[in-house]
């Protein structure tokens, strides 16, 4: 039957399921166990993982010398002090009183950031999907024509197509106009079914290992 966590991963997981009939006392005491638990374990890591290694062992190294040795001995830069003030700035949020002065370490870094991946998602997104749409119409294969792939190629363009002339508000979708924007409606809607589709399977994945570690890990039912 299985160890104490095993019974412990069983009761949680089973107190998760039964929001399934209602909402329960055995569900919110999962759910706040598990918010509670996950924000512990992401604050610990971002503590170790991000505060010491980027912020404290670049402004004093000395100070990491027995945590991380690796860092101790490199040459402080002072110049990230702006970003402890910004960080402590941050906190200020927290005050009812002096909240606002948060907003302009956000909008340093909101605007901070905007700017600095700017150009990485031109060039990875906007760009990199218009050259993924730039394909031949007329495609060959070793030297042959190839059907397969010359009829994927137009419905990839033509769906490309109908579906920004959907977005194009400055003319009456009428006539031909309206029928490409109609297919350009179809074109969304199979394009959002199937990511949300991908989610779903996503989470029935998930399912399945809870269903897998009940009747396996817990009851001894089937083998894995």
């Amino acid at each position: 039957m299985g160890d104490i966590w095993v019974w412990i991963g069983a009761f949680l997981t089973l107190s998760i399921l039964s929001f399934l009939y209602k909402d329960n006392v055995f569900y919110k005491f999962a759910e706040h166990l598990f918010v509670g638990v996950s924000a512990a374990y992401w604050m610990v890591v971002s503590i170790w993982g991000t505060l010491f290694p980027n912020l404290i062992a670049k402004i004093y190294p000395e100070a990491v010398r027995f945590v991380l040795p690796s860092l101790a001995d490199r040459e402080p830069e002072y110049h990230y002090i702006f970003a402890a003030i910004m960080g402590i700035l941050l906190l200020m949020r927290l005050s009812s009183k002096i909240g606002w002065i948060s907003r302009w370490p956000m909008a340093f870094i909101v605007g901070t950031t905007a700017g600095l991946n700017l150009v990485r998602f031109l060039r990875s997104d906007f760009i990199g999907q218009i050259q993924n749409t730039m394909i031949p119409l007329y495609a060959l294969k070793n030297g042959s024509f190839s059907f397969l792939e010359s009829f994927s190629n137009i419905i990839i363009v033509v769906g490309v197509m109908c579906g920004l002339i959907y977005f194009f508000f400055s003319k009456e979708h009428k006539g031909g106009f309206g029928t490409a924007s109609k297919i350009g409606v179809w074109v969304l809607m199979i394009t959002f079914g199937a990511g949300f589709g991908y989610t779903v399977m996503a989470r029935i994945s998930l399912l399945v290992g809870r269903m897998q570690f009940l009747l396996g890990d817990w009851l001894g039912l089937i083998s894995r």
